[in-house]
C-alpha cells in the first residue's frame, strides 16, 4: 500500500486545524467498552499419529476410558451448552492440543457463541476436524462451486495480517480481519510530536460500504497499537500529552512527513464526535454467523454420552450383503432386549422409541456419520428383541465403527467401539449372512433388494431452462441385466426401446408446460428392474420424495426394503425423511441414503409403506408404496383439488367465522363433496414481485421499489419465500426463492427503467418459475403500460396461468393500461385487480394482498370426475350466506 492516496490529501486539504491543551479537552462521551484482546497465536505443529481401531469393544454405561487432561474435564458442561462463561472457556481453550488452538485464536471474531461452546467441549481430534471443515463450509457464499471464497479470503488476511504486525492481537490486525485491507495506510515518522500512528483510509469498507477513516496509536512506543477514539482526547496520540508544544494537529502537519495526510486523517476522525462511536461499534462488530441450526445439527451426531448415564445391554452384528456400484453395502444390526429399556405409556399407546447416532472413521478422519430413530410398537408381548438395522456403503477398508443407541424413555445408552474391515463383494459370489441365524433370515427379503440395485436408471433431462419443442431424452444405465426401457408421459406409455441408446424424442409444445417423464428397465423375463421419473419444467423448486422401494407387485413375507429419493427445491435441505409401515412410523433417517430395511409383522397382507420428507422450515411431501396386494389390485388415481379461497363482503372487507357447511362446491356443474376445510392463518406462503422496469416506468420506478421492499420487509415472515422478477422486453430472475431479506433487496437495488414492455412473456415465465411447488402461491404483479414485445400472446398467458394454478394479483399504475386483460388474468386465478394513478397508493395495496392471504379459507375435494381427458375443469365455489362472495380459482386442468 501507498505512503499516501489522493482522498487522504483531499481530507487534509479541507481540515479545519484545532489546537488544544495538553489534556487534549473534546467535550465527547467515553470510549466504548473495548472487546477482550483475542490471546498472542501460537505456532501449529505436527499432529499426532493416527490412532488405530482397537478391537471389538462394548460400553453399557457410555463412559470414555480415554484419559482426559484434570483441568479440561473439570471445565466440561454436563450438557451442550449455547455459551460458556469466561471462566470455563480459558480454561478449555488452554487445554486445546496446539494445532487447534492456533485454529481457534484465527477464527475467534468469527465464532458465534453456539460455536464456541460447541468445539470447546469436543473432546476428540477427528470430532474437532469435522467441526472445523463443517464450520467453514456453512460460512461457503457459493457453495456450488469448488473453492470456498470466504475462507480463502480470511486465510489471505489473516496471512497478510501476521506479515504486517506480528500477531493476530493487535487492533490493526483484528480491524483488518473484520474489515478488510484499507485502500491507504499512512504511518507515523514523527516520534518527537505523536506517538506511532497509523492513519487507514477505506473507499468502501467489505462491510459498509462508505468512505471512512481509521487512526491507531502506540501509547508509549511499545506494546500493542490501539484504535484511536475521538472520546479518548487528542492528547493520547501526543508524546508526553503535547507538553513543550501543545496539542495541535497543525503541528503534526507541520513537522511531520506525511504531516497533512496524518492531520487530515486524525481530523477526519475526530470532526465525527459521538457519530463515530456508531461507526466504531459497527466496524467491531464481529460479522453475523450462520445460524445454529447447524451447530445443533453437529451436536446431534455425537457419539458422547452424559457422564454417569445408566445403560443397558445390546448386540452388534455386522453383514456385508451385496454392493452398489463400487462401494460395499454395510448393514448393521443392533439386537436390543426390550424388557431391558423403558417403553412409552400416552394413553392407549404403547411404544419403544430409540435414537442412533455412529460414526466412522478412516485412520484419524470422520469419513462419515448417521443418526436414525426407531420406533417400536409396544403391545407386542412375543417380541423377544427389538432389531435396529442400518446400512452404510463404504469402499472396501478398514475403519473403526462407533455407535451410540439412545433409549429416549429410559434415558439410557448403549455405546459400541469396534474395527470395521470391509470385503470387496464380488457380485456373483453369495454375501455371508450375519451370524444370528434368525436375524439372517429376517433380511433375506429385504438383502434381495440389493442385488436389483446393481442395475440402474437415470434420465438425462437436457440442458436449459424452458423445455418446449422438440427434445431428445437420453438414459444413463448401469447393469447386465437391462434387456428393455419403456418410457411414459404424464402416466401414458409412450414406446419401447429394446436395445441401447434408451432415449426418446418428445414434442413438449410452444408453453413450458409441467409433464412427468418416466422410464422403466426390465430384464428379459419382463420384470421390472429400476425405474426413474423427471419432471420437466420444474424450475428447480420442486419438492419430492420417491419410493424406488418395495418393489411394486411383489409379496413380502419377514422384511422388505424402503428406499426413496428426495428432490428439494434450489437452496433447500431435507431436515429428515420418516417411513412408515402403513400408519405405524418405524425409522426416520437424518441423512442419506434414505434406505432402510423394515421388519415385517406376521402374515402381513396388504399394507402400504409410506415415506415422508420434510424441509427445515416443516414443508413436507410423501410418496406411497402398496406392498403385497392381490393380482386385481388397482391402484385408482385420484384428483385431490386445493382451493384457496378469499371471502368479501359488500365493502370488500375478508369474511371471519365461516365453516364448511357455508359453502358449496360444483366442478363442471356437479356437486363436489369437501373433505378438507380450514382457515388459514400460518401456512407458507410463496410470494414473487413481478416489477415492470420498463421506460415507462422511470418517474416511478423508486416509488414502486420502496413499496416492494416494504412489502418484503414487513410481511414476509419466516416460514414463507419470496422471488423478485423484473421485466421490461424480457424477464429477468433477480431473486430466487429465499427467506433472506438481504437477498431480496439486493434484487430490487440496481434495476433502472429502460426498453419495452413484454407482459406475456414475463408472466408465463414467472409461473414456469412456480412448477414444483405446492401450497399458497401467488404473483404480485405491477405493471403502467400494455404489452409490446411479448412471443406468447394474452390467451396463451391465460391459459398458461389456468394450468399453474398460481393466484395473480395484478396491479395497474397509471391510465395507458389494459384493465380488462389484467383483470382477466386475476378473476381466473383466484386473485384480484387494482388500478392506481400514484405510486404513493402501493403501499396500500401490498397491505391488502397481504391481509387477503392471511385471511383466506383452504377447502379441498377429491373430484368426482375419474375420466382420463385432459380438458380444463370449470370450478364454482359459493358462500351461503346473503352479501359474501367467493373468489379463488375458475378451474384446472388434471
Amino acid at each position: 500500500m501507498g505512503s499516501s492516496t489522493p482522498r487522504l490529501a483531499a481530507l487534509a486539504s479541507t481540515v479545519a486545524l484545532l489546537t488544544f491543551g495538553s489534556a487534549g479537552g473534546l467535550l465527547f462521551a467515553g470510549r466504548p467498552a473495548r472487546a477482550d484482546e483475542p490471546p498472542p497465536s501460537v505456532a501449529t505443529q505436527p499432529e499426532a499419529p493416527p490412532e488405530t481401531p482397537g478391537e471389538a469393544e462394548a460400553s453399557p454405561t457410555g463412559k470414555d476410558a480415554a484419559a482426559k487432561d484434570a483441568t479440561a474435564k473439570s471445565a466440561l458442561p454436563t450438557a451442550k451448552k449455547k455459551k460458556l462463561d469466561r471462566g470455563s472457556q480459558k480454561k478449555l481453550t488452554a487445554a486445546l492440543p496446539e494445532a487447534y488452538r492456533a485454529w481457534f485464536e484465527e477464527v475467534t471474531i468469527l465464532l458465534t457463541d453456539e460455536e464456541i461452546a460447541a468445539f470447546l467441549t469436543l473432546e476428540k481430534d477427528y470430532q474437532r476436524d469435522a467441526f472445523i471443515k463443517r464450520f467453514w463450509q456453512v460460512r461457503d457464499p457459493y457453495p456450488e462451486t469448488a473453492r470456498n471464497e470466504f475462507k480463502d479470503r480470511w486465510a489471505a488476511t489473516v496471512e497478510q495480517a501476521r506479515a504486517s504486525f506480528g500477531n493476530l492481537a493487535d487492533d490493526r490486525s483484528r480491524l483488518m480481519l473484520l474489515n478488510g485491507p484499507p485502500d491507504g495506510r499512512i504511518a507515523s515518522r514523527c516520534n518527537t510530536v505523536v506517538w506511532p500512528v497509523e492513519v487507514w483510509f477505506y473507499g468502501r469498507g467489505n462491510r459498509l460500504r462508505e468512505e471512512f477513516v481509521l487512526v491507531f496509536y502506540q501509547r508509549w512506543g511499545a506494546g500493542q497499537y490501539r484504535l484511536w477514539s475521538p472520546g479518548e482526547g487528542l492528547g493520547v496520540l501526543f508524546v508526553e500529552g503535547g507538553t513543550g508544544g501543545g496539542v495541535s494537529l497543525e503541528r503534526v502537519a507541520n513537522e511531520c512527513r506525511d504531516g497533512d495526510q496524518l492531520a487530515g486523517g486524525i481530523n477526519w476522525v475526530a470532526r465525527q464526535g459521538l457519530g463515530y462511536m456508531t461507526l466504531q461499534m459497527q466496524l467491531e462488530t464481529p460479522p453475523k454467523g450462520p445460524s445454529g441450526e447447524w451447530v445443533a445439527t453437529f451436536n446431534s451426531y455425537s457419539t458422547d454420552v452424559p457422564p454417569d448415564a445408566p445403560g443397558f445391554p445390546a448386540k452388534l452384528e455386522l453383514a456385508f450383503p451385496g454392493k452398489r456400484q463400487n462401494r460395499t453395502v454395510v448393514q448393521g444390526i443392533v439386537s436390543v432386549n426390550p424388557a431391558e429399556i423403558g417403553q412409552a405409556k400416552l394413553g392407549e399407546h404403547r411404544s419403544y422409541n430409540l435414537l442412533m447416532t455412529g460414526e466412522i472413521l478412516e485412520g484419524r478422519e470422520l469419513f462419515d456419520s448417521f443418526r436414525y430413530k426407531f420406533d417400536f410398537p409396544g403391545d407386542n408381548p412375543g417380541q423377544a428383541t427389538l432389531p435396529l438395522v442400518f446400512q452404510r456403503y463404504l469402499r472396501p477398508g478398514r475403519y473403526k465403527l462407533v455407535v451410540k443407541i439412545e433409549d429416549i424413555n429410559g434415558g439410557k445408552f448403549h455405546r459400541a467401539e469396534l474395527a470395521l474391515d470391509v470385503p470387496m463383494v464380488e457380485r456373483d459370489e453369495p454375501a455371508p449372512p450375519p451370524e444370528d441365524a434368525a436375524t439372517a433370515a429376517l433380511l433375506v427379503e429385504a438383502n434381495a433388494a440389493i442385488r436389483r440395485a446393481e442395475n440402474t436408471l437415470q434420465i438425462i433431462p437436457p440442458t436449459g431452462e424452458l423445455q418446449t419443442g422438440m427434445l431428445r431424452f437420453d438414459t444413463l444405465t448401469t447393469g447386465p441385466d437391462i434387456s428393455k426401457v419403456t418410457f411414459g408421459l404424464d402416466g401414458k406409455p409412450l414406446l419401447t426401446k429394446n436395445k441401447p441408446p434408451y432415449s426418446v424424442e418428445l414434442d413438449l409444445g410452444t408453453l413450458p408446460r409441467s409433464r412427468q417423464l418416466t422410464a422403466v428397465a426390465y430384464d428379459d423375463k419382463s420384470k421390472e428392474l429400476a425405474s426413474d421419473s423427471v419432471a420437466l419444467n420444474s424450475a428447480g423448486q420442486r419438492f419430492r420424495v420417491h419410493l424406488t422401494e418395495p418393489e411394486r407387485g411383489k409379496r413380502y413375507v419377514k422384511s422388505l426394503t424402503a428406499s426413496a429419493d428426495v428432490q428439494v427445491p434450489d437452496g433447500e435441505v431435507v431436515e429428515r425423511v420418516e417411513l412408515f409401515l402403513n400408519e405405524d412410523r418405524v425409522a426416520t433417517l437424518y441423512q442419506p441414503p434414505y434406505t432402510q430395511p423394515i421388519v415385517l409383522p406376521k402374515e402381513m397382507d396388504l399394507g402400504y409403506v409410506r415415506a415422508v420428507a420434510f424441509l427445515t422450515d416443516g414443508n413436507s411431501t410423501e410418496d406411497v408404496a402398496f406392498v403385497n396386494a392381490p393380482d386385481d389390485f388397482q391402484q385408482l388415481k385420484v384428483q385431490y383439488v386445493e382451493l384457496y379461497t378469499s371471502v368479501f363482503d359488500r365493502a370488500g372487507r375478508p369474511a371471519e367465522g365461516l365453516e364448511a357447511k357455508d359453502f358449496s362446491i360444483t366442478e363442471d356443474g356437479v356437486a363436489q363433496e369437501i373433505n378438507r376445510f380450514e382457515k388459514v392463518t400460518d401456512l407458507p406462503i410463496h410470494a414473487a414481485i413481478l416489477l415492470d422496469t420498463s421506460a415507462s416506468m422511470e418517474p416511478n420506478l423508486p416509488a414502486a421499489r420502496a413499496a416492494a421492499l416494504e412489502f418484503l420487509e414487513k410481511r414476509v415472515q419466516p416460514k414463507d419465500r419470496a422471488a423478485v422478477i423484473t421485466f421490461n422486453d424480457r424477464p429477468n430472475l433477480t431473486a430466487k426463492f429465499t427467506k433472506d431479506l438481504s437477498n431480496l433487496a439486493g434484487g430490487l437495488a440496481g434495476i433502472k427503467a429502460e426498453r419495452g414492455t413484454a407482459l406475456y412473456d414475463s408472466l408465463v415465465f414467472s409461473l414456469y418459475y412456480f412448477n414444483g411447488i405446492k401450497g399458497q402461491r401467488a404473483i404480485l404483479l405491477l405493471s403502467d403500460g400494455k404489452d409490446e414485445s411479448s412471443k406468447f400472446a394474452f390467451e396463451d398467458a391465460l391459459d398458461y396461468a389456468r394450468r399453474a394454478g398460481v393466484t395473480i394479483y395484478s396491479i395497474g399504475l397509471g391510465k395507458d393500461l389494459d384493465k380488462k386483460k389484467l383483470t382477466k388474468l386475476a378473476e381466473e386465478t383466484g386473485g384480484r385487480s387494482f388500478f392506481v394513478q400514484k405510486p404513493e397508493e402501493l403501499s396500500r395495496i401490498y397491505n391488502e394482498i397481504e391481509q387477503e392471504l392471511r385471511s383466506q379459507y383452504l377447502i379441498a375435494y377429491q373430484s368426482t370426475n375419474s375420466s382420463d381427458d385432459n380438458d380444463f375443469r370449470t370450478i364454482e365455489c359459493k358462500v351461503d350466506k346473503p352479501g359474501l362472495e367467493a373468489k379463488t380459482l375458475r378451474g384446472y386442468y388434471p
